[in-house]
């Protein structure tokens, strides 16, 4: 990354920086430095320790603490499986089966190569398509193992054409 530290946070949400030791500031500047980065990575940790004086540590144990935050980056393919009362009774519990069968994936995990993250959500709010999954922002409904088989398989051949041309193939 070139520049300073302070270069590359540049694109995060000054705005947020006027609530500089107030109480309950913290949560809002984690939530602003995920919604740019995507993740809260060790050195925006870092840097909001810096810039507000709160100790890496402190902001370390919030990050971990609150569900809402990841200290990892997402796949290129989110999927999110609903679990609420529809696609649990269902068969959301075989659906999220299948994608770690499939993808050797387990729920708030990324894929090895990057390429896919697996999210237990609450409510997609399609009960009637229950059971739902999204990726990215495609939505699947009344999901079968065999109908999402088809449909991972087509994602990950998806991935590999992406791989290829990113190479240079």
């Amino acid at each position: 990354m070139p520049g300073t530290v302070e270069d590359h946070f540049k694109t995060f949400n000054v705005d947020l920086w006027k609530y500089d030791g107030q109480a309950g500031a913290l949560i809002p500047l984690l939530q602003s430095a995920q919604d740019t980065y995507g993740y809260i990575s060790e050195k925006a940790i870092d840097y909001i320790s810096h810039v507000t004086g709160i100790p890496a540590a402190e902001i370390y144990g919030v990050v971990t603490f609150y569900a809402q935050f990841r200290t990892k980056p997402l796949g290129k393919y989110v999927i999110k499986v609903c679990n609420g009362t529809a696609c649990h009774v269902n068969g959301a519990k075989g659906i999220g089966d299948t994608i770690t069968d499939e993808l050797n994936l387990d729920y708030d995990e990324t894929s090895d190569d990057g390429n896919f993250s697996m999210l237990s959500v609450a409510c997609i709010g399609c009960c009637s398509l229950a059971p739902v999954i999204v990726i990215n922002d495609e939505t699947y409904g009344r999901l079968t193992p065999a109908k999402l088989r088809k449909i991972l398989r087509t994602y990950k051949h998806r991935a590999k054409q992406q791989a290829k041309a990113e190479a240079g193939d």
